[in-house]
């Protein structure tokens, strides 16, 4: 399952979103848009064995730069867990369904390192041209795990 996550009226933020409408439609492949909050996205993973979050980020990194991590054994990297104008964080949530067993086993954040997040900004040149590169890492990554997801299971 790809879950491409954040707020559409907030500039950059609106990256995971375009990832996951770029993704639709490919085969074999479940794609979600979040644009609520983080709790809920313990409920959208429910019964998947494997999940790709794609969200913007800020970590400090030039605008465009593309992150990727592996999180089914351990925390995002502090400097990547804000709030993002959510009650609970996307980093929070993950936290939590670990805490109660309701992670998917196998669970990757790809993010782009925004730059605009003003409510009602246009997204930046830096993020419209990382698009399409984090969308064709998220698909080459999530087509490989539909080869091995029936050795994923939950413990």
């Amino acid at each position: 399952m790809v879950i491409g996550v954040g707020n559409p009226m907030r500039g950059d933020d609106a990256a995971g979103l375009d990832v996951a409408a770029a993704l639709r439609g490919e085969p074999g492949i479940e794609v979600r848009q979040h644009a609520g909050e983080g709790l809920d996205l313990i409920a959208i993973w429910e019964g998947a064995g494997a999940v790709l979050l794609v969200d913007t980020v800020r970590s400090g990194a030039p605008p465009g730069t593309l992150h990727r991590f592996d999180i089914s054994d351990g925390p995002l990297p502090s400097r990547l867990r804000r709030q993002a104008g959510h009650a609970v964080s996307v980093a929070t949530a993950i936290e939590l369904a670990r805490t109660l067993g309701r992670l998917p086993a196998k669970v990757v954040v790809y993010g782009v390192e925004g730059e605009r997040f003003e409510t009602g900004s246009a997204p930046s040149a830096a993020v419209q041209a990382a698009i399409e590169p984090l969308a064709d890492a998220v698909r080459s990554e999530a087509r490989a795990l539909i080869a091995v997801e029936p050795r994923i299971r939950r413990c």
